[in-house]
C-alpha cells in the first residue's frame, strides 16, 4: 500500500509540474523549476537532531547543545548546496535517432554550466527508465545520451526528463521534471520472409534472390533454427565470427520493387513488418530496390540515405501528416 501510494504521489506531482509548461527545446533551471525535499536519511537526521536538541533542553546539557546546533546548521547547509548543483544548469535538447519498434532510441541533451559553477552527480533519466549520472567540473558543457524503448510504429516522445541530485550529503533530493521537444521515429518491427515473392523484380520476371536457390552465392546472414545445415559458414564459425548461413539465389535483377501486393494474405502492420525486414536485408546486400505503398512509390536506389526514405515512408504510413 505504501508503495503504490508513494507511485500515486509521484505520478500526481509529475503531472501537476509538466502541465504548468510547455515542451521546450532549451531551459535553465531557476528558483521556480526546481523542488527539494529531505531523504528518506535526511528525515531521520533531522529527527535525530531534533531528539538530541531536546535532550539537551531536558539535562541542561550545552555539550548537548551544541552537538545538536551542529547537525541542525549541518542539514541547513546541506539545503543551499544541494539546490546549487541545480540552479543555473541549462538542459538542450540536440537530437533523437530513429529505431525499430521494441529497441531503444538513443537521445542526446547538451547541459550547460552556469558561470563558474561546477556540478556533481547530477542524474538523468526518462520515467521509469536507467538513469545516467554526470559530472561538470571544469567542463563548461556535456553531451549526455539517453536511451528509451520505442513503443509503437510513428513519431513518438520519451516523456518527461527527471534530472535530480543528492549531493553532497544525500540528506536532501533536488530535482525537476521538464518536456523536451525531442522526438524519435520508429519503424516497424521486422517480420521475416523466406524470399520475395514473383512479381518484385525491376521487369516483373518472376522471384528474386530466392534464397532457397542453389546457384550463385548472394551472402551471409545470421543462422536461424529451421534452416538447413548444409547452408552453415563453417569456415566463418572456425575463425570465431559466429554461426552464419550461406545464401543463394537463383536469379537477380540488379532492381527490385518491395510492393505492398507481394503478401495480400498478411494485415496492414504485418505488411509493413515484412516490407521493413527485406529493406534491411536488401540494404545490407547492397541491391537497388524500391518501394510501393498506396498513394506512394520511391523509385528504386541504394545507400544509407534511400534506406532512411524507405524505412521512414513504412514508419509513417497511414499516419498522416508528420
Amino acid at each position: 500500500m505504501s508503495a503504490g501510494f508513494y507511485r500515486r504521489l509521484v505520478g500526481f506531482m509529475r503531472a501537476w509540474s509538466l502541465r504548468r509548461y510547455r515542451p521546450v527545446h532549451s531551459l535553465t533551471l531557476t528558483q521556480s523549476r526546481i523542488y527539494i525535499l529531505p531523504t528518506r536519511a535526511g528525515l531521520w537526521f533531522l529527527v535525530t537532531s531534533l531528539i538530541i536538541l531536546l535532550l539537551g533542553v531536558n539535562y541542561e546539557n550545552n555539550l548537548v547543545y551544541g552537538a545538536s546546533f551542529l547537525l541542525l546548521s549541518l542539514f541547513v547547509l546541506s539545503i543551499l548546496h544541494t539546490y546549487s548543483n541545480l540552479a543555473g544548469l541549462s538542459i538542450t535538447a540536440l537530437s533523437a535517432r530513429p529505431c525499430l519498434v521494441g529497441e531503444q532510441a538513443e537521445f542526446e541533451l547538451l547541459l550547460r554550466a552556469g558561470s563558474r559553477r561546477d556540478y556533481e552527480a547530477i542524474q538523468l533519466s526518462w520515467v521509469d527508465q536507467a538513469p545516467v549520472s554526470c559530472d561538470l567540473i571544469g567542463d563548461s558543457e556535456r553531451r549526455v545520451r539517453l536511451y528509451a524503448q520505442a513503443p509503437a510504429r510513428g513519431w513518438w516522445r520519451p516523456g518527461a526528463l527527471l534530472i535530480e541530485t543528492l549531493y553532497p550529503l544525500g540528506l536532501l533530493r533536488a530535482w525537476t521534471w521538464l518536456e523536451t521537444d525531442l522526438k524519435a521515429l520508429a519503424w516497424p518491427r521486422p517480420l521475416p520472409g523466406d524470399s520475395l515473392p514473383a512479381g518484385s523484380g525491376s521487369d516483373g520476371s518472376g522471384a528474386l534472390l530466392d534464397g532457397r536457390g542453389s546457384d550463385d552465392f548472394l551472402g551471409l546472414e545470421a543462422y536461424q533454427r529451421g534452416m538447413s545445415p548444409r547452408h552453415i559458414a563453417w569456415k566463418q564459425l572456425a575463425a570465431g565470427q559466429g554461426l552464419h548461413a550461406k545464401q543463394f539465389g537463383d536469379h537477380a535483377d540488379r532492381q527490385l520493387w518491395l510492393d505492398w501486393n507481394l503478401w495480400p494474405e498478411l494485415d496492414v502492420e504485418s505488411r509493413l513488418s515484412r516490407l521493413c525486414y527485406w529493406t534491411l536485408k536488401l540494404a545490407r546486400q547492397r541491391l537497388e530496390y524500391g518501394l510501393r505503398l498506396p498513394g506512394i512509390e520511391i523509385r528504386p536506389g541504394r545507400g544509407e540515405r534511400h534506406r532512411h526514405e524507405v524505412l521512414r515512408a513504412l514508419a509513417l504510413f497511414g499516419k498522416g501528416k508528420d
